[in-house]
């Protein structure tokens, strides 16, 4: 205590002035430290802030550079979307047309098997048909050896028709020469017949005289039916056979005067009208036509005229003289033709 009291005592007596000015130094320094500190400091943070806003603005262009990478890769994925959707699309249907292709090489290799059969089968064919073949190239050779035979023969007959065909021409010549006279023959037989019908015709026109029921139309003589026969009936009564009588008559005189070479028939031709018939005896006018006719020549059979030398016709309706359709017509086509004709 005593020596602390005698530096105390000691330090007041010493000059504080320098002492202060020390202090004063030492705080002096101590400010511009702090200054110092205080400056740097506010450099490094000064130096930090930019540094953060620089890297605020790299992280801000990251982050736009990240929207936009998001929303392109939004758009991608919507189109991915829709790829992946035809995708599977374009699966299922190729998955379909595989089906299809199973199927078809299924039923190609089914067709491949078939095909396969069929050239086995067409092969044992071949094989057969090989040896057919072989058959039948003996069976040429023979024929050939017969061909050869053949055209010998051939050769003789060659020989043998070149003789006949001169005999031939000189036979022609013959037939020729006789077909002229046969011609000449029978152009005398025509007109002998010729000649007897109009004696026949000119015979009967002298006997029954000019009727209009009664006529000569060529070389026909013709009865219209009613002279002859009842409306619808085919039976000759007296008074038609005396009408057939003088005609008959006429024929037997010509008849022995015809010489026996000329093959002469009188043919007797029934007609009707249009109008269709149908009753008890008859159920068409070609029945009627053919009986009318018949009648004719079973009358003249039984008068002497040889059933050799008549003939007998029935037309119907089909050869009328006046095709109009009036009774005058109508009774026009309904008649009996008598033609003195060749057999």
């Amino acid at each position: 205590m005593a020596l602390a009291a005698r530096r105390r005592s000691r330090r007041s007596s010493i000059d504080i002035w320098p002492g202060f000015v020390d202090a004063l130094s030492q705080l002096l320094m101590v400010i511009i430290f702090v200054l110092l500190v205080f400056t740097a400091g506010q450099f490094f943070l000064s130096d930090a802030l930019s540094g953060r806003d620089q890297a605020l603005k790299q992280l801000q262009q990251q982050v736009d550079d990240l929207s936009q990478l998001l929303s392109l890769e939004r758009a991608t994925s919507s189109d991915l979307s829709a790829k992946l959707k035809g995708a599977l699309a374009a699966r299922d249907a190729l998955t379909s047309q595989l089906g299809d292709l199973t199927a078809q090489l299924k039923q190609e290799r089914a067709r491949a098997d078939e095909a396969a059969g069929k050239l086995r089968d067409a092969d044992a064919a071949v094989a057969a048909e090989q040896q057919t073949s072989r058959a039948a190239r003996t069976q040429v050779e023979e024929l050939s050896a017969q061909l050869a035979a053949l055209r010998d023969q051939l050769a003789k007959i060659a020989a043998a028709l070149d003789a006949s065909e001169a005999k031939v021409k000189e036979q022609q010549g013959q037939i020729v020469d006789l077909g002229k006279r046969l011609n000449m023959a029978l152009v005398n037989k025509v007109e002998k017949l010729a000649k007897y019908r109009s004696e026949f015709f000119g015979r009967v026109r002298q006997i029954i005289g000019d009727r209009p029921d009664i006529r000569i139309v060529g070389d026909r003589f013709v009865f219209q039916s009613e002279v002859l026969f009842a409306p619808g009936s085919a039976e000759l009564g007296d008074a038609a056979k005396q009408q057939l009588d003088p005609v008959i008559t006429a024929l037997k005189e010509i008849a022995a005067k015809i010489p026996s070479d000329v093959n002469w028939v009188l043919r007797v031709d029934g007609h009707t009208d249009q109008r269709p018939i149908h009753n008890a005896n008859f159920n068409s006018n070609w029945e009627l036509s053919a009986a009318r006719a018949i009648s004719v020549v079973r009358y003249a059979i039984e008068q002497g005229i040889p059933a050799s030398r008549l003939a007998a016709a029935g037309f119907a309706d089909n050869q009328p003289i006046d095709p109009a359709k009036t009774d005058e017509a109508y009774r026009r086509n309904r008649r009996i033709e008598l033609k003195l004709t060749e057999r």
